[in-house]
């Protein structure tokens, strides 16, 4: 990701995303705040063909809101955005649920490849209170929209999104283990504690490279095998550093108060959505043992599948 829209995007999301931003959110608040800002700064059409960005920026940018659990449909908004030209917001459903529909201006079915408008919605929300909402009716516009390999593409999303959230866990889990003293010196100097946080942040970095690797591979022929091998490596890792962060910060983790469970619920949340690791990985292995026993070595090995 450019460096300079990287310091922007970690700036602003930085400045805004804060604790009482993410429980307003979760209590149904839009963050206009936010929106309004991504929008005057051109953040919200990064990845589309008028901004002069690539499809991997768009990607990075979701690296930097995973960080910081931004509570928006950004990763919807901007593949939105990319694939048909719409007014105001837009969000994607995928089996007629949509990230913040209630709010949305337009939904861009991801079965079908239909926009529509003026719809209604029946509210819901996911593991992290994040609103998911079912779309009912709407009229239809006018859209010649290309939906080949969208749902990889909203797995890389959701692989993007972890892989910014497992590291502000980690970052949590460091800065708690410092901070916090028992028996005359810091949880950091227990053993116990350390290899804990040497399990999350192995956890953290196999993730961050899974999901580096399969964005480099965007728009090439090896990207679904790669989106299916980070997505299930990525969804394995949120389950062990949820366990771990929670664990290193005991009993004050497991609290409201603390902020650990914006990120921890998103994991969780986000490992099932468009597709869990078991969809992903007997996909793979579907892949692979098509091409026979010999083929394997050259499948693992070579870079240009």
């Amino acid at each position: 990701m450019d460096a300079l829209l990287a310091d922007t995007a970690e700036r602003i999301f930085r400045d805004h995303c804060d604790k009482a931003l993410l429980d307003a959110a979760e209590a149904g608040a839009f963050p206009e705040a936010l929106w309004d800002v991504l929008s005057e700064t051109g953040l919200r059409q990064v990845g589309s063909a008028v901004s002069g960005t690539r499809l991997a920026d768009l990607f990075g940018l979701l690296q930097v809101a995973g960080r910081h659990a931004a509570p928006l449909p950004l990763a919807e908004t901007l593949l939105a955005n990319r694939l048909c030209d719409v007014e105001g917001l837009a969000t994607i459903a995928t089996g007629g649920v949509a990230p913040w529909g209630r709010r949305a201006d337009a939904v861009l079915h991801a079965e079908t490849g239909r926009v529509v408008t003026d719809f209604d919605h029946a509210p819901g929300t996911n593991l992290a209170g994040e609103p998911r909402d079912r779309i009912v009716g709407g009229t239809e516009t006018p859209a010649d929209v290309n939906i080949a390999g969208l749902p990889e593409l909203l797995a890389l999303s959701r692989v993007a999104l972890m892989s910014g959230a497992l590291s502000r866990a980690l970052e949590l889990a460091i800065g708690y283990a410092m901070e916090r003293h028992q028996f005359g010196r810091p949880l950091s100097k227990f053993q116990a504690i350390q290899h804990n946080l040497a399990v999350l942040a192995g956890e953290t970095a196999a993730a961050q490279r899974a999901a580096d690797g399969a964005i480099d591979a965007l728009e090439t022929p090896r990207f679904p095998d790669q989106v299916a091998a980070a997505k299930s490596r990525v969804g394995e890792a949120a389950g062990v550093a949820a366990e771990i962060a929670h664990q290193v910060h005991g009993a004050m983790g497991f609290t409201h108060e603390h902020t650990l469970h914006h990120f921890t619920r998103r994991l969780w949340a986000w490992r099932d959505e468009h597709g869990a690791e078991s969809v992903w990985q007997a996909r793979l292995g579907r892949r692979i043992a098509a091409g026979g026993a010999d083929a394997v070595w050259e499948f693992l090995a070579s870079a240009e599948r």
